[in-house]
């Protein structure tokens, strides 16, 4: 948390030192890394969990390479709008994950001139999708698995998606209450 309160001092003080979000978790985890029990560590990492993720980032980046994801897209459509981000990022969530979507959707949001409002609405909708049904975020799958898994909870898709659907809307409607559009 320090290290958080520090980065935002230093952004409202215009400091020239730039404090990166992976410079903070670097520095949060290297005590543990360094001076904690290793083993004991890396016997408890959900490695299933690691894998799953480092493997969605390789099939991103191999889907934007081949240009699949680009031959969906219609040549007059603003991909940069604030509402086709936000919808593009709720819906899509639900086919392929929110992280996924966020690591093939930033180089087209570069790639259309997308500024800063592009980006916070890609954060809004993308962090909201994950809301709406279980594959809408890997979190929710990982979540549901260990519950099912060690306290034998199941939460199936449609008990689910009844609360994510009110979350999601009451999600959506305060961001287009709230936030420039």
């Amino acid at each position: 948390m320090a290290l958080i309160g520090l980065r935002i001092a230093l952004v409202l003080a215009d400091a020239p030192l730039a404090l990166r979000l992976s410079h903070i978790a670097l520095l949060a985890a290297s005590p543990i890394i360094l001076f904690g029990p290793r083993r004991a560590l890396m016997r408890h990492l959900d490695w299933r969990a690691l894998v799953f993720f480092a493997a969605m980032f390789v099939l991103m980046r191999s889907v934007w390479e081949t240009g699949f994801f680009q031959g969906f897209v219609a040549p007059d459509t603003n991909l940069a709008a604030m509402p086709t981000v936000l919808a593009v990022s709720v819906l899509l969530s639900q086919l392929i994950s929110n992280v996924p979507l966020v690591a093939l959707y930033l180089p087209v949001l570069e790639l259309a001139g997308g500024g800063e409002p592009a980006m916070l609405a890609l954060a809004v909708g993308s962090t909201i999708a994950g809301n709406l049904l279980i594959l809408g975020a890997a979190s929710n799958v990982i979540i549901l698995q260990n519950a099912e898994r060690r306290a034998g909870v199941t939460v199936g898709f449609f008990e689910f998606a009844r609360v994510g659907a009110v979350v999601t809307a009451v999600n959506l409607a305060v961001y287009w209450l709230f936030l420039p559009v």
